[in-house]
């Protein structure tokens, strides 16, 4: 088994696309402005709240005020809209149990510490990295080479697992090994559909990174 487990939140750790949904329409809604749309949530679910608020009042003057109030607004009132991934806690526990070191790294910003007191798994989680803790978030693979940093792990030791192609260019870019979470679609050294396939999942001889094989 890898050595450490980085997740990412969203459509991995949580279905978390109504509480994001919901987030939007109701700073939308402050504004007087149209709920979100079906072709905006793809981008919405998968960028940093800052990126995402420019995105939906792109072109409005009152973008900054917009931002501000985004600052401001309360998350748990939107967790309970959260689920958790089915198995994700007991496959955590096990993992950490077998002395893995587990981390998150997401582009959320001051609302994942909430969602991990909620859910209760703030303990088990060695290193969280959000899109505040880093000058360049996804798809720039800053937050995960800060993981490496901060364990004192090599790539090739490390599992990424992600859901978006944000993931797995983050991934590519630190060279750590990328397994993508029920998309087929999405190229992946690994492809699961469930937490339970996580504990099936061997790492690359040691010695040998991502990096060494794509060249060959």
């Amino acid at each position: 088994m890898f050595d450490t487990y980085i997740f990412d939140c969203d459509g991995v750790l949580f279905d978390s696309l109504q509480a994001n949904i919901e987030f939007y329409n109701a700073l939308l809604t402050a504004f007087g402005k149209p709920l979100v749309t079906g072709d905006q949530i793809p981008y919405i679910h998968m960028a940093t709240a800052e990126e995402s608020v420019a995105f939906l009042f792109k072109g409005d003057p009152r973008i900054e005020d917009a931002q501000r109030l985004r600052q401001r607004m309360d998350y748990h009132r939107f967790i309970p809209y959260m689920k958790l991934a089915p198995g994700a806690r007991e496959v955590l526990r096990i993992l950490k149990n077998k002395g893995k070191k587990l981390a998150v790294c997401t582009n959320r910003s001051v609302s994942m510490k909430a969602i991990l007191e909620y859910f209760e798994l703030d303990g088990l989680f060695d290193c969280v990295v959000t899109a505040l803790d880093v000058m360049n978030p996804k798809p720039d693979p800053e937050g995960l080479l800060l993981i490496l940093e901060t364990l004192g792990q090599r790539p090739e030791d490390v599992l990424y697992l992600g859901d978006t192609i944000i993931d797995q260019q983050a991934a590519r870019g630190a060279g750590i090994p990328f397994a993508v979470f029920r998309c087929p679609d999405l190229q992946a050294d690994y492809h699961i559909d469930s937490f339970e396939q996580i504990l099936t999942l061997f790492p690359y001889p040691k010695g040998v990174s991502y990096a060494d094989l794509s060249r060959n």
